[in-house]
């Protein structure tokens, strides 16, 4: 099983729309895939539609320690994608993890007591929290979407790898590391505006030994990932080609396996698979 949260500490940069993307992606090449909303505002609950609403979802899972998953596992619409709900409300979750005494740690022992999933992602507040915190230090892996301007740069610099700098005490008292962190540049255009900044991140982060990797692979400021969530379709079925040869950026479907395959290689084989069905079958297949 492979646990990644995505992550920032800055909201607004497209952590739900990578999440989901991604899980959608991931189910449709065959693995079988875990989404867990953790934010607040429950987006990602409601992205695809729901064939099973379990009667629970994450308040029941962290607060009250349920791990039966016709309790607290919903299935979407798209065979292989589960989804475990945001359904704290009122805000309580962070309250009861600052008060126990396993707070930053439980998310990590309750995700080892689900079913056996191959991948499993978290979607995380874009604000600092025990509750971001936790997600950390449950996953193998962090994967930070961030948009090509001055200021979210900044924020991550300031925020998400400060989130790890602090975290990392934590590890001298128990046997679990902090993930790398991967970084993907998200929305990018083509103005020279972004490109600087995406060239000043790569410039900063260009060590294969840090904890922080830029991926080479970015997701493009297409008007086809809001139009695919405004349907509840993920963006390799809504825009598996591009539209017309012409365009300069990729199919949106190309782009999302290409930072999957960066993400992961060893889901190459099944996600390249796919896309040669995809390219084959051609269409946009949510109208």
């Amino acid at each position: 099983m492979r646990v990644i949260s995505i992550i920032s500490s800055k909201g607004g940069v497209g952590k739900t729309t990578t999440t989901a993307n991604l899980g959608g992606l991931l189910a449709a090449a065959g693995f079988r895939t875990l989404l867990i909303d953790l934010d607040t505002q429950p987006t990602l609950s409601s992205y695809y539609p729901l064939a099973h609403d379990a009667p629970g979802g994450i308040y029941e899972l962290i607060a009250l320690n349920i791990t039966e998953p016709e309790q607290i596992i919903s299935s979407t619409t798209i065979e292989g994608l589960d989804l475990i709900t945001s359904n704290d409300s009122l805000g309580q979750l962070p309250q009861l993890l600052h008060g126990a005494p396993d707070g930053r740690f439980r998310l990590h022992h309750l995700l080892g007591q689900l079913p056996d999933y191959d991948v499993i992602l978290i979607d995380t507040q874009g604000a600092r929290s025990i509750v971001l915190e936790a997600a950390v230090v449950a996953s193998d892996h962090a994967l930070s979407p961030i948009t090509s301007e001055l200021l979210s740069a900044r924020e991550f610099i300031r925020g998400t790898v400060g989130l790890l700098d602090d975290l990392e005490p934590l590890t001298r008292y128990t046997a679990l590391d902090l993930p790398r962190i991967s970084l993907m540049l998200n929305r990018l255009d083509y103005t020279r505006d972004a490109q600087n900044v995406a060239n000043t991140l790569r410039d900063l982060y260009d060590d294969p030994d840090g904890r922080v990797t830029i991926l080479d692979s970015a997701l493009r400021n297409l008007t086809a990932f809001r139009q695919a969530s405004a349907v509840g379709q993920p963006i390799h079925r809504f825009e598996p080609r591009k539209p017309y040869r012409d365009r300069v950026a990729p199919a949106g479907a190309d782009q999302i396996i290409d930072v999957a395959c960066e993400l992961n290689p060893a889901w190459a084989p099944a996600l390249t698979g796919l896309q040669a069905t995809l390219q084959a079958q051609g269409g946009r297949h949510a109208h």
